[in-house]
């Protein structure tokens, strides 16, 4: 789930459709949630700093393709090609607003941190290192004072953290509370790490579906799978998908420990227990 931001409309959807691009690209083989959550990390402040930029991958009078075409221009060869592509999707997308376009990346950037917790079971470890800097800083004026100030600048509040923190915590704690420090966007810098926190309980409250099918589904078919899940448990659902050919035909579905399963091969072992009495 996408760190807990408030939209409305087209936004919103956009903001969904980008969470489920997300964590399709991130469950493929090979991608480094890391490097993605740098690469998002720095759009999201190139887009930040710059409303003209901004206006321009966000407005209506520009057509989508237009929109695709102009991140891919500013972006190829500077972030990974799951990068761009989740990129592309976004400014493809209507927003409400321009400035959503910015906080759906910051989600997007936290959530692909978060995931590389999770796949390297240290979520629980992060949302507790994180609150503890939160306090940290809460109670330390000379601390808040430095964050809030516009100088020393962003390098000066880098290694800060760096001080605080790059021995004893995990790698997506850092990276994570040196965006709240470096990119607060007019926010206090606890009100930063709060948010980034909302989206680690909320993604450790998700239910995961752990799905197997023949072959790869689409996106469409993904996103109905998606919203099916979700009906039927009533929660949000990330879906985890493998694929293996032996299964022939339809999906076999675990979800909190239900199982799920109208494969062909289902259907055949169960005939054949039949059969056989």
């Amino acid at each position: 789930m996408a760190a807990q931001v408030r939209m409305q409309g087209p936004s919103r959807a956009a903001l969904a459709a980008g969470q489920d691009r997300l964590e399709m690209l991130l469950n493929s083989v090979g991608t480094d949630a890391a490097r993605f959550a740098e690469d998002l990390f720095g759009v999201t402040d190139l887009v930040a700093s710059n409303a003209a930029l901004r206006r321009a991958l966000t407005e209506s009078s520009r057509t989508p393709e237009a929109r695709a075409a102009l991140a891919a221009q500013l972006l190829t060869g500077k972030v990974s090609g799951p990068s761009l592509d989740l990129v592309s999707g976004l400014v493809r997308s209507q927003w409400a607003v321009s400035t959503d376009l910015t906080e759906a990346l910051e989600g997007l950037a936290v959530n692909a941190a978060l995931f590389g917790a999770e796949r390297a079971e240290r979520l629980d470890r992060v949302e507790d290192e994180l609150f503890r800097f939160g306090r940290t800083v809460a109670g330390d004026v000379s601390l808040r004072d430095a964050f809030a100030l516009r100088t020393p600048g962003s390098d000066r509040k880098r290694q800060l953290v760096h001080q605080l923190l790059s021995t004893k915590v995990a790698p997506e704690t850092l990276r994570l509370a040196i965006q709240a420090a470096v990119s607060p966007r007019g926010r206090r810098v606890e009100q930063v790490l709060e948010k980034f926190l909302e989206a680690a309980a909320a993604r450790r409250r998700q239910l995961v579906a752990e799905v197997v099918a023949a072959s790869p589904l689409t996106e469409g078919q993904r996103a109905r799978l998606s919203t099916a899940l979700r009906r039927l448990y009533g929660r949000d659902i990330r879906v985890n998908l493998d694929i293996d050919p032996s299964v022939v035909g339809g999906l076999r579905i675990m979800v909190a420990g239900e199982l799920i399963d109208n494969t062909v091969l289902s259907r055949l072992n169960t005939a054949k227990r039949t059969i056989a009495g």
